[in-house]
């Protein structure tokens, strides 16, 4: 069974009642509150439902935002981005590309060459850190 088929009630089964309002109903954490937000180890950010590789350290930086934000996923495969017009308002949501779990959204006030800033929810992101150097 690939992740894109678990039922709701696998979904609960598996996640924090956090991470299930978040990933599977697109909900947000409240900004300054997600545990990997000063996070600054290195290693690889991944999806907190699926386990799928999202995010490098590399490309995470502090944009005030009060949500970890990063400059780029590890490939455009990784995530998938679609039109959210909630809210009253018109912005670019990213979901895994793997799972279909909200991750967050996307926004084009980013540092480097792209100008993008990827606001994600802690709570949909696990951390794997990387040994050495």
């Amino acid at each position: 069974m690939t992740d894109r088929k678990r039922s709701d009630e696998e979904w609960q089964a598996e996640l924090t009642p956090e991470q299930y309002r978040i990933l599977r109903q697109a909900g947000t954490e409240a900004p300054f509150t997600g545990r990997l937000l000063n996070n600054k180890s290195k290693g690889m950010y991944l999806c907190a439902a699926c386990g799928e590789p999202l995010f490098g350290s590399e490309a995470k930086y502090d944009s005030g935002s009060g949500w970890p934000s990063f400059t780029a996923p590890v490939g455009m495969e990784a995530v998938d981005e679609r039109t959210d017009k909630s809210h009253g308002m018109v912005r670019t949501e990213v979901r895994c590309a793997k799972c279909e779990g909200h991750l967050g959204h996307v926004f084009p006030d980013g540092p480097g060459p792209a100008g993008l800033r990827y606001c994600i929810n802690s709570a949909s992101l696990a951390f794997n850190e990387q040994d050495g150097d």
